[in-house]
């Protein structure tokens, strides 16, 4: 795999970095994941695919010791904490990158590590709000709009991250040097918005929200309910293919205003809505099947696993708990990502094992979980 022998410590953390990780994991990388000691005092990171877990009290001067030791022999650090934290626990960057000027120390956070909001919390909302890109989200006269958790937490975060690291590792081959990366959510989402910036130029979002071309505005940009409740998403933006969505509906374009008659827009939608209200969303897929009207069905997660196209690519793969997940993307033709089947670790699963390969003795491991540094989460056999 792409990044076999890279070893990762990433300390646990909420929804982007625990995503980074697992992208990490699933091309290749070593990832150990530290979790917080005791194991009441953090969530169950449920992209923990392919790592494995080490419980450490790190506010504990042995615990944070036992990290310094980790970092010499690590690849890659992922650190998910407020500014300052790490400093406070002896843990910075200016430590340990003197210790191992080799470590790459990725910092993910909402607001960066400088700036007037360095120090404050926050999630997704906020940051896509600082961002300018949750202005642009919504429909027409409604607020705008978050959608989930996707643009700044795993897109503008974890993603962010995971690439920042993959070019930090590349350069350190020939610098032969690590670094720290300073991945903020809110200019993270900013950047993966700069086609948002770009195009204001070009007319595309001179318009209030939710009267452009790909916020709902334009009926051929838009979802349409189905007679059995479910929806179709319709993408036909290029004439060509909006004609085939003209001809699929039983309309004819002669008859129909111009495309890009902003002021039709309204009445066009309701008469698309009202046509699409009279089949099934089955009806519609065999309908718009094998053309170019760019007319697809809104699947379900449970759906998207099932669909043809999704089955043919095996898009979507199950661990050894039949969980359904997507599979890694990109596909790469001669490394590709091998993910594990295994279930996620529990809090503290591999504990002993870790530490063991990073050379710890076996008297410093007993002595460490003696005095509650380190905790042990053994799984019980199944009889």
């Amino acid at each position: 795999m792409a990044l076999h022998g890279v070893r990762v410590v990433e300390l646990a953390g909420l929804a982007p970095a625990p995503l980074c990780g697992m992208v990490l994991a699933d091309f290749g990388a070593q990832v150990v994941r530290v979790d917080r000691s005791p194991r009441t005092a953090m969530g169950t990171d449920v992209q923990g695919r392919g790592k494995r877990s080490l419980a450490l009290d790190l506010k504990r001067p042995p615990g944070a010791a036992a990290l310094r030791r980790l970092c010499l022999q690590t690849d890659v650090l992922i650190e998910p904490f407020r500014h300052g934290v790490m400093e406070k626990l002896g843990l910075g960057p200016e430590i340990l990158l003197k210790e191992n000027p080799k470590l790459i120390y990725a910092r993910l956070t909402g607001f960066g590590q400088s700036g007037k909001y360095a120090k404050s919390a926050g999630h997704d909302i906020n940051y896509l709000a600082l961002s300018g890109v949750l202005s642009k989200l919504g429909r027409k006269n409604e607020n705008p709009y978050a959608p989930v958790n996707l643009l700044a937490d795993f897109a503008g975060g974890g993603v962010m991250c995971a690439m920042g690291i993959v070019m930090a590792l590349f350069e350190r081959t020939r610098s032969g040097k690590g670094q720290v990366i300073d991945a903020a959510m809110v200019e993270g989402a900013a950047y993966l918005s700069s086609f948002l910036w770009k195009s204001q130029n070009l007319g595309l979002w001179n318009r209030p929200r939710g009267e452009n071309l790909l916020d709902s505005g334009a009926p051929f940009y838009e979802t349409y309910e189905t007679s059995d409740g479910k929806f179709m998403a319709v993408g036909a933006i290029e004439p060509q293919f909006y004609q085939q969505l003209i001809e699929g509906l039983g309309l004819e374009s002669h008859k129909l205003p111009n495309q890009l008659s902003f002021s039709d827009w309204p009445e066009m939608k309701q008469m698309f809505a009202d046509i699409f209200s009279k089949k099934t969303q089955a009806e519609w897929c065999r309908l718009f099947n094998g053309t170019n009207a760019c007319v697809t069905p809104v699947l379900s997660v449970d759906e998207a696993a099932l669909h043809p196209h999704n089955k043919e690519r095996c898009s979507f793969i199950k661990n050894d708990q039949e969980e359904i997940s997507p599979r890694p993307s990109p596909h790469l033709s001669r490394t590709p990502a091998s993910p594990s089947s295994r279930r996620d670790p529990f809090i503290g699963e591999h504990t002993e094992e870790i530490l063991l390969e990073y050379g710890f003795t076996k008297e410093e491991i007993v002595k460490l979980h003696s005095e509650k540094v380190i905790e042990f989460n053994k799984p019980k056999a199944n009889l």
